[in-house]
């Protein structure tokens, strides 16, 4: 588990833990490594202006290693000379473990409790909110957070990355908290890799920041960096994976070269030959800017005509379950697709052939663009929702994802609320030794408060029929010698919501 926190100045720090909630038998410390970043090597205005500049401290970053899988430990971090932090928990991750859960989400943003120079992102506290509450229900199962671009929503106004920070501490404290890179962390004018289709696409996105901070303030696995030719540290956090019980979490960056002969694609095609599907049965792909959406985002058009002919090939060969974008603030789940053509129009399903396409970046951002209109009418606002597009909606929210060898389930959990509004079950096609995959029930509540069940097998249709026609002959035999006995009337059925 890493461990990263801020100072205010350089001094020797460490991180101390153990089993234990207080500090005693059976806790170690570990040494750290101290990073920080100077105005000077901000590339562009405001971030190395007076106005947006501000120090940002000492990033500490602490690794623990050896811990013992899907276990609770506590730590703190700090110094006797310096002081100590609150104490603060987490679970282990158990690569082993045969289920997983997480939290996923993009551009998410900041609230600021005053004015200033942006406008910033007040429904991202009950993004928060509402993950806190469920991260504290799952007691002492094992989860993560996985944040896919536009994160802080600082654009050069260094600040508002200290906010962002103490606004995800109560999550992020406890549960690891995955990152990629997204325009907002990243994007300015003579960025290095800028391809003659890119014109218009890779702007000013970055308020001059050109991925440093995002690069210093987190260290996600891997190494994957790209120099800054400017004599600023390197952006990193690029592209990594890892496996989290059943599932194999695949991160890209859609701001960095992707395309054939890439290191990035290089990397991905790679990692993705490796997967042992016996282990983790489910592949779920994520970056920034989206490969489908029906949102009219008309600048992105080229880039992603890029994504389908170098990425999408890749993600069904492989075959990726879930492939999870950010960029538009809205949430819409696509059916399983390959060159905009659907291999399944159901929402449970045992995987096809092709990946289930999401957008996911309803995390607090509250630009909302319009949907595509009709190509007959484009200066009508009407935006008819395309087969291919199974729901979409406007509500700020997250997804949450649950899975175990059998069957991976996302659901969207809408901010108003706190209540799933849509879901997503995929199934493996595989079956542990104490469950069959054709008979889980999934008893999630829709925000309607009626639950949603698989359908039953085509094996079973006869004894069920048989057993529904005993019903209603018994039903209707008991109604007909009763009906002069009892005067008709309304009974009250009990609200599943309350």
């Amino acid at each position: 588990m890493r461990v990263m926190f801020v100072c205010g100045d350089a001094g020797k720090r460490v991180v101390r833990y153990g089993p234990g909630k207080e500090e005693g038998a059976g806790w170690k410390e570990v040494d750290t490594e101290v990073r920080t970043y100077e105005q000077k090597h901000m590339c562009d205005s405001p971030a190395n202006s007076s106005v947006g500049w501000r120090d940002p401290g000492f990033v500490f970053d602490g690794l623990i290693k050896g811990l013992e899988p899907g276990k609770r430990y506590f730590y703190k971090v700090g110094s006797d000379s310096g002081g100590w932090s609150d104490t603060y928990s987490f679970i282990s991750r158990d690569s082993e473990a045969n289920e997983t859960i997480a939290f996923l989400f993009g551009d998410m943003g900041t609230y600021i409790p005053y004015n200033t120079y942006i406008r910033t992102q007040e429904e991202s506290l009950s993004t928060v909110k509402w993950i806190l509450r469920d991260i504290q229900a799952l007691g002492d199962k094992p989860a993560f957070i996985s944040h896919i671009g536009d994160i802080s929503y600082a654009r050069g106004y260094a600040w508002v990355w200290d906010h962002f920070f103490s606004q995800i501490e109560p999550i992020a404290a406890n549960t690891p908290y995955h990152v990629c890179i997204g325009n907002h962390e990243y994007d300015w004018p003579s960025q290095p890799w800028k391809p003659w289709w890119s014109s218009g696409i890779y702007g000013t996105d970055g308020g001059g920041e050109c991925g440093i901070p995002y690069s210093v303030k987190f260290r996600m696995p891997g190494n994957s960096f790209v120099p800054t030719g400017t004599g600023a540290p390197d952006t990193r956090n690029l592209y990594y994976s890892f496996d989290s019980g059943v599932v194999h979490f695949v991160y890209m960056s859609t701001e960095t070269n992707f395309v054939e002969g890439s290191d990035q694609l290089k990397f991905l095609k790679a990692d993705l030959e490796k997967v042992n599907r016996s282990r983790t049965p489910f592949i779920v792909f994520q970056g920034h800017r989206p490969m489908y959406t029906t949102s009219n985002e008309a600048r992105d058009f080229a880039h992603r005509q890029q994504m389908i002919q170098h990425l999408e090939p890749l993600l069904v060969t492989y075959k990726v379950t879930l492939a999870l974008w950010g960029h538009v603030h809205r949430y819409e789940r696509f059916c399983p697709m390959k060159n905009f053509q659907c291999f399944n129009m159901s929402s449970s399903f045992v995987y096809p052939g092709a990946p289930v396409h999401l957008v996911i970046g309803m995390g607090g951002q509250d630009y909302q663009p319009f949907w595509q209109p009709r190509h007959d009418h484009p200066d009508v606002p009407v935006y008819p929702q395309p087969e291919r597009s199974m729901y979409r909606g406007g509500e700020f929210g997250y997804t949450k994802l649950v899975a175990t060898k059998e069957k991976l389930t996302l659901m969207y959990v809408g901010n108003h609320d706190g209540q799933v509004h849509d879901m997503v079950e995929i199934f493996s096609g595989q079956v542990s030794s104490n469950s069959d995959a054709t008979e889980v029930v999934d008893d999630t509540k829709l925000s309607t408060g009626v639950s949603t069940k698989l359908k039953i097998p085509l094996v079973s249709l006869e004894i069920v029929g048989s057993a529904v026609l005993a019903l209603v002959l018994g039903f209707s035999f008991g109604f007909l010698i009763r009906r002069k006995k009892e005067a008709a009337q309304w009974t009250q059925v009990k609200n599943e919501e309350s």
